[in-house]
């Protein structure tokens, strides 16, 4: 199941014995030029609970709540790895990393109760369709966060929800998804890169592409484009410059 899931992606899957542990564990560990470094590592029991044993359905009904949900670390520091997924029927697990990544940082926002949040749903309906979805976005309205959703206008929120809207029906609009969290204070450093001109280009490689700070409060973004029917290209990044990028485009052209 493991490598089903990461089937066809710039991650490799590889399985050792190690007598000294009674714990099944996963190992995240990319090559260097200095030999190969350790990322992270999770009992596989977590990645089994949070990915490999759920479906959608667990996200769209609400029975995963924020403030129980947990991500295990070998998913979350696969940050800047571009991934090309895959929805249903063609696949049932690929398109959940980026559900799932998408409700790790709405429960980031909602844990720093500041800040900004932007999140796209291609038709904002199904913030209201889908109770799961709905409940959580209730919950972050709630706090300071300031909240604003995006896609094609064929449901209105209500006052009361606290949701600043924003519809359109252009390709940004109807083909992206992306939920992005910038801190009160802005997002970091901005002058490592040239503004991206579009929402679909992929993050500069560098140096440093996993050395994002994960506390709260810190900026996130997940960015994913629907290139053909049911197919996403995209990525996840802790990258301040990179994050901040992505705000502004979303601000400058949705």
């Amino acid at each position: 199941m493991l490598e089903t899931t990461f089937d066809g992606q710039p991650v490799s899957i590889d399985e050792e014995d190690a007598p000294e542990s009674d714990t099944d564990m996963l190992v995240l560990s990319e090559e260097t030029e200095d030999g190969v470094e350790v990322i992270a590592t999770s009992p596989l029991e977590e990645f089994m609970n949070s990915i490999l044993m759920v479906n959608s359905d667990l996200y769209i009904t609400g029975q995963s709540d924020l403030a129980n949900f947990e991500l295990p670390s070998v998913l979350t520091q696969l940050d800047d790895v571009p991934f090309s997924l895959r929805g249903y029927p063609e696949s049932d697990k690929e398109k959940l990393l980026l559900i799932a990544i998408s409700r790790y940082i709405e429960r980031h926002a909602w844990r720093s109760g500041a800040g900004r949040l932007r999140s796209s749903f291609q038709r904002l309906s199904r913030i209201n369709d889908e109770r799961g979805t709905r409940t959580v976005y209730e919950s972050i309205a709630a706090t300071d966060v300031q909240t604003h959703v995006y896609g094609i206008p064929d449901w209105q929120p209500p006052l009361e929800f606290g949701l600043v809207n924003h519809g359109g029906y252009t390709e940004d609009f109807r083909n992206s998804w992306f939920v992005v969290y910038t801190p009160p204070d802005g997002a970091g450093d901005s002058d490592a890169d040239t503004v991206s001109s579009s929402l679909g280009d992929a993050p500069a490689p560098t140096d440093d592409a996993r050395s994002g700070d994960h506390e709260v409060g810190a900026p996130v973004a997940l960015l994913a484009l629907e290139t053909e029917p049911r197919r996403w290209e995209g990525y996840w990044t802790f990258r301040p410059d990179l994050v901040e990028k992505i705000d502004e485009y979303i601000a400058r052209n949705m």
